[in-house]
């Protein structure tokens, strides 16, 4: 999926002024990442492939409910999903300060009241949250270990991964139990999305 396919997509699942806040959101880190590194310099020109619509995917697989994501960094998929879904409270975990600062003003500039940014790892974290998420984080195991206390039996895990998603299944299934599933990735043939439910440990 190209750029001008990626926007295109997008323009069929949403209105006028979440297709206005998306392209604010191009427009805001865009520009931080000429201040601080964001996102590779290389996605810049493919921002709606790379990694707005590699966001808002997640939402097709997304119960309702209030959203963690995990080490949000630039924005995504966490920012992106809020300004697409604005009445979702979203919790967006970004321990590096730097990154925090960004998104907490991306948030007010995109008009996101329902958007918490938390400068933590998600172990510092307490809330309980029906949606967990973390892209380029790390490991499936290693993210529900450190996240596990956040979630329930009810909790969606959705964890977008490249080409060795199920390896990385495989091996977390050794040590947790529960439903796992492997969801092709729209924009990238290479990629997948780990949706999880009933995780808990062996």
């Amino acid at each position: 999926m190209n750029d001008v396919e990626a926007r295109a997509w997008a323009a069929c699942y949403f209105d006028s002024s979440v297709m206005g806040r998306l392209d604010r959101l191009v427009e805001i880190v865009t520009a931080e990442n000429q201040r601080q590194n964001l996102i590779a310099r290389s996605t810049v020109k493919a921002m709606w492939a790379r990694h707005i619509v590699d966001s808002l995917q997640l939402l097709l697989l997304a119960p309702t409910g209030t959203w963690l994501d995990i080490g949000t960094g630039a924005g995504f998929p966490g920012l992106a999903v809020a300004a697409a879904d604005p009445d979702r409270v979203m919790i967006l975990a970004a321990p590096r300060r730097l990154r925090a600062d960004h998104l907490r003003d991306a948030a007010r500039r995109l008009g996101l009241t329902r958007v918490t940014v938390v400068t933590d790892k998600v172990e510092g974290l307490r809330e309980k949250a029906a949606i967990i998420s973390a892209r380029a984080v790390g490991r499936v195991g290693a993210l529900f270990a450190s996240a596990g206390h956040c979630a329930d039996d009810h909790t969606v895990w959705l964890l977008p991964k490249g080409r060795n998603t199920r390896e990385e299944v495989a091996e977390a299934r050794r040590k947790w139990h529960g439903v796992f599933h492997v969801e092709p990735s729209i924009t990238n043939s290479e990629s997948a999305i780990v949706v999880a439910r009933n995780v808990r440990r062996r």
